[in-house]
């Protein structure tokens, strides 16, 4: 085994800039969808002109569905995948949702030039919604579990593409607004720009275990925590210096601790590429020491609690309410408002609440404030229901100026991505290193679960307004 001295080198920061795309392409899909919601809402647009008079037809609430349809495959392929990682190999998991997300982008940009009556527009639209976000789904939960296997930093850099992908797409909606191209011809630029995106997601991904620092890591039949790496290695000096090789498998096969040794296990390549470690009787008593979810989620349920409560807060109005607000400016800049003033601002800000939590960390985990402040979040609602949203029916306007929204938005979305960031951060801090990765799975659940109730959630405030 390699000593710590002879440890590959990221050279050119190259698989962290394929981390950072993956990262990207993961958000992709529902970013892509949701920021679009002005041009599924012209397809739908039921508002029509009879004897001098608008007539008013079918209303779809076109982003509470959107939004329902996007997190219920979520919350279900989350668990799911939790079972298919088992069973399916990590490349038949990512490469293969790859594959079906680009034919369903493919397919939703050529349906921009196909003529359809509205109920099919969007039932095909929302069956499209539902399976391209299953499918992240399964490749959002499995790339958390590669990148889970390199140190610390490309789990930072991989959750900053994630949070770059709504931006990346609010800016795609800008370029097709401001190139004044006729409305299709827009349309179709901004849905090949996913395409092009998860095609160069795939090949990035196909591209990382041929880099040696890639696979260093990756091909590891352990996973050493970090604080025991050195004692290990020591160790383990007069163990033949034969490296594991195969293909990174998604998941974590075998755990040590610091009176084991790496030559404990010997591994067994299997038929489909993936390494398969026979631990030794001591580790398999070892790995039985292991607490068990009910266990775990007792020492981390605060801040499940906190990530759920942030996104229920989150998705409860943005974008089915946000989306629907108008600016108090009407004229040319009434087609770029929503673009920049809700979907660039919420994801510029959010990405930035995520990056704020690798300088300050505020509060502790311990803090009895961390969940207060969590909680107070709630206030968001309110504001954001008294902006400029039309039509209404139930409340009055109150904040009529783009200013008061913009700014409501700002704080509204970077107290989002910050202490979404903490929570997910702090869980796996509260357990043992054993226990690290189920506290992983727990948090990854529980975000879903509150993706789900926001989405839920924005139905009936959405109606309030």
């Amino acid at each position: 085994m390699k000593g710590q001295t002879d440890t590959p080198r990221d050279r050119g920061c190259l698989v962290g800039v394929i981390f950072f795309i993956l990262g990207l392409g993961t958000l992709l899909p529902w970013n892509f969808f949701m920021t679009a919601s002005l041009y599924f809402q012209g397809h739908l647009n039921t508002t029509e002109w009879s004897n001098g008079t608008v007539v008013v037809g079918k209303e779809y609430h076109f982003n509470n569905w959107m939004t329902l349809l996007s997190q219920l495959p979520l919350l279900l392929f989350t668990l799911l995948n939790s079972f298919l990682y088992q069973r399916i190999s990590e490349m038949m998991r990512i490469a293969g949702s790859l594959v079906f997300i680009l034919l369903l982008f493919i397919l939703t940009a050529a349906l921009v030039k196909v003529p359809m009556e509205k109920d099919c527009f969007f039932s095909v639209t929302m069956a499209t919604i539902w399976f391209i976000n299953s499918f992240g789904a399964i490749l959002q939960g499995s790339l958390f579990g590669l990148v889970g296997l390199l140190p610390q930093k490309y789990s930072t850099i991989f959750m900053s593409g994630q949070g770059l992908a709504g931006t990346f797409a609010a800016i795609a909606m800008l370029l097709a607004i401001a190139s004044d191209a006729e409305s299709e011809s827009a349309a179709l630029g901004y849905f090949i720009t996913p395409c092009v995106g998860t095609v160069v997601t795939l090949f990035s991904y196909l591209l990382l275990p041929r880099l040696e620092f890639a696979q260093y890591y990756l091909n590891k039949s352990s996973k050493y925590e970090a604080s025991t790496t050195d004692e290990l290695l020591k160790e383990s000096s007069t163990v033949d210096n034969g490296e594991l090789n195969g293909h990174a498998n998604g998941s974590v096969t075998s755990s040590t601790t610091k009176d084991s040794s790496p030559a404990d296990a010997e591994v067994d390549a299997s038929p489909d590429g993936t390494n398969r470690a026979f631990l030794s009787l001591e580790q398999v008593e070892k790995r039985q020491d292991k607490n068990s979810v009910i266990q775990v989620f007792k020492k981390i349920w605060v801040m499940a609690f906190c990530v759920t409560f942030v996104f229920t807060v989150t998705l409860s109005v943005f974008p089915a309410v946000t989306a629907d607000v108008k600016t108090s400016f009407p004229g040319k800049w009434e087609r770029f408002f929503l673009s920049v003033c809700c979907f660039l601002m919420f994801n510029v800000s959010d990405w930035i609440g995520r990056t704020i939590t690798t300088l300050i960390r505020w509060p502790r985990k311990e803090s009895p404030l961390f969940p207060v402040l969590v909680v107070s979040r709630v206030v968001f609602i309110p504001l954001l229901m008294l902006c400029n949203v039309q039509n209404r029916s139930f409340l009055p306007v109150y904040f009529t100026h783009d200013g008061a929204f913009t700014a409501i938005m700002a704080v509204f979305s970077l107290s989002s991505g910050y202490f979404v960031c903490l929570s997910m951060s702090y869980a796996p801090q509260l357990v043992e290193p054993k226990d690290a990765e189920t506290a992983g799975a727990l948090m990854t659940f529980f975000l879903a679960l509150g993706l789900s109730i926001g989405a839920a959630l924005s139905f009936l405030l959405r109606a309030l307004v």
